[in-house]
């Protein structure tokens, strides 16, 4: 969890950077479907997201990161991308690293609290990401027909970067329980 006094240390720029570099470069990759294509870069928008643990550089990380990958790839939907993968990487950042903080339950089972609080995060994340693009295709394109057509892969979409970054993520909550037993003997 990072505090306002490391906020924006070597390891959270550094981190942001990665993952923004890697969702420009997973916004090539994609599947053709019906009204458009289904991308990868959520997965990496939701791992960068529970590894820095910072709401701010994570709304950078996944906002402009897929804003620039929009903007060399997919250039109308750029400013969508922007506001929607930015707040759902902030979600995201802000359970992981503050829901269960503090209470009974991380004391007693910090594991559990840890994976509870990163999949909540997702979870908030993947309805803000479904929520967030179905209206701006609708406005974008301004039919909200488009939106709907798109609707079940923008789930899809989302339902997969849930589960990848929820799995890439499980060695790193060992290592944050064990920084919190260290924490409580001292």
């Amino acid at each position: 969890m990072n505090t306002s006094k490391n906020a924006f240390s070597v390891k959270t720029l550094t981190l942001s950077a990665v993952f923004m570099a890697l969702t420009i470069a997973l916004s090539t990759v994609s599947i053709t479907v019906p009204g458009g294509h289904l991308y990868f870069c959520d997965a990496a928008i939701c791992t960068g997201a529970i590894l820095i643990g910072n709401p701010v550089a994570a709304f950078i990380m996944g906002g402009f990161g897929s804003f620039l990958g929009d903007l060399f790839f997919n250039p109308p939907s750029m400013f969508v991308s922007l506001f929607t993968h930015g707040l759902q990487a902030a979600v995201i950042a802000l359970c992981s690293s503050h829901l269960f903080s503090k209470g009974s339950l991380r004391d007693k089972h910090p594991h559990l609290a840890i994976i509870v609080s990163q999949t909540t995060g997702v979870l908030l994340g993947a309805v803000i990401m479904v929520i967030g693009y179905t209206l701006g295709r609708a406005y974008v394109y301004s039919t909200p027909e488009y939106a709907l057509l798109k609707l079940p892969f923008e789930i899809i979409q989302a339902l997969f970067g849930v589960v990848v970054s929820l799995l890439l993520c499980a060695p790193s909550s060992h290592l944050r329980v064990a920084a919190i037993r260290q924490r409580q003997q001292a």
